[in-house]
């Protein structure tokens, strides 16, 4: 019997469902709405039971995920503050958590506001800084969680040191790879435990679905997040799951013009007299470019820019034509957002000036229009 031919990430996308349904041979495999299922007899079971607990739509989405990370198991769930959550979950009452202080601020809020009621503690640390990292750990700590690139900010943290940093200290690693995807960023290459996604963002690419994924790369650590998942019900519904198996099957080349997008964004504000900082790690002058470019296969759509004043900001968002002022990310269609009083309005405010995420400050999610139409708008909305 001959080998299987081994396919590249960008054909596994591709083919994401495809001869799954071997009862029909159906390309597109079918949505299963339906809430509960017959059984073939007392104690039997087709697989399936309670949609909760497992749905064969879902099931093809998670596996297809956690083979594309190259994890064990994957769990998808009806947002990524959902996934998050019920990963949080995972912890104990006076155990302590590391996480990236340059995060999106439904995190900080989650941890802030309701899992430190909980018991569970958390502390903010440059996770650039691999030894601030270090100095950060204490006798209750117990994992290590960062956003690589950062948001807003897009700082980088360097991956193989952060993994080696959590396996001496036996903590378990979780990598955010929302912005990069597995297209552009292997967490568990680098010694990852789980990777969560906002898959609302690049995975789902069309701004018309929410959902967030864990992916475990051990066995027993996916089964524990399974019942998790399980127990408190945070799933993904049979449409949505299907819409996501849609999407993926264009990541790789949305990909490909976010990237191409972005970094000409990016060297054309770098040259506008009224921009005075971008955050782009494909940049060279970027303090994280030569660790990204050793350590990812391309920069993203993301990058932020600084104006010269907060008046100049809101001018900004006021006169946008084809950029659309809204939050999220990751889309089709560029987004602009003002970090400061929207994605992350829930951090206190001295902790975001200490940050640098000020009213001048301006994310945009390069989407994949012409980059010549995205220039124009921000030639004329810049003034």
């Amino acid at each position: 019997m001959s080998k299987p031919i081994p396919h590249t990430l960008e054909t596994r996308l591709v083919q994401v469902g495809v001869g799954k349904d071997e009862q029909t041979g159906a390309i597109s495999f079918p949505i299963y709405p339906s809430a509960t299922y017959r059984h073939p007899g007392v104690g039997e079971s087709t697989g399936f039971d309670y949609t909760r607990s497992g749905n064969p739509t879902r099931k093809v989405l998670e596996e297809a995920l956690a083979e594309l990370e190259g994890g064990s198991r994957a769990c998808v769930f009806g947002s990524g503050m959902a996934a998050l959550t019920t990963l949080f979950l995972h912890f104990s009452a006076g155990d302590h958590l590391l996480v990236s202080q340059d995060l999106y601020g439904g995190t900080y809020r989650v941890l802030d506001q309701v899992f430190d009621k909980l018991g569970l503690s958390a502390s903010y640390v440059d996770t650039t800084d691999t030894a601030a990292v270090a100095a950060a750990i204490g006798p209750r700590s117990r994992a290590l969680l960062v956003e690589t690139p950062g948001n807003p900010l897009l700082g980088v943290a360097d991956l193989a040191a952060l993994g080696a940093l959590c396996r001496k200290h036996q903590l378990l690693y979780i990598v955010d790879n929302t912005f990069l995807t597995p297209v552009l960023q292997r967490p568990f290459d680098f010694g990852a435990d789980v990777v969560v996604h906002s898959a609302t963002k690049y995975l789902g690419g069309h701004n018309d679905l929410c959902a967030g994924i864990l992916v475990a790369k051990d066995a027993e650590l996916g089964e524990r997040l399974y019942f998790l998942q399980n127990s408190t019900g945070a799933i993904l519904p049979p449409q949505d799951c299907w819409l996501l198996l849609r999407s993926l099957k264009t990541l790789a080349l949305r990909l490909e013009r976010h990237n191409a997008n972005a970094q000409q964004v990016a060297e054309w504000l770098c040259g506008h007299p009224r921009v005075t900082a971008v955050y782009y790690p494909g940049l060279k002058d970027h303090p994280g470019h030569e660790l990204s470019r050793r350590q990812t296969q391309g920069f993203g759509g993301m990058l932020s820019f600084r104006v010269d004043s907060p008046e100049t900001a809101r001018q900004v968002l006021k006169r946008l034509r084809l950029i659309s002022f809204a939050e999220s990310l990751g889309g089709v269609e560029s987004l602009m957002t003002l970090p400061a009083v929207q994605t992350h309005g829930d951090i206190p405010e001295a902790e975001r000036l200490r940050l640098g995420i000020c009213e001048s400050l301006l994310r945009l999610s390069v989407g994949v229009e012409s980059a010549e139409d995205i220039i124009g708008d921000l030639e004329q909305a810049l003034g």
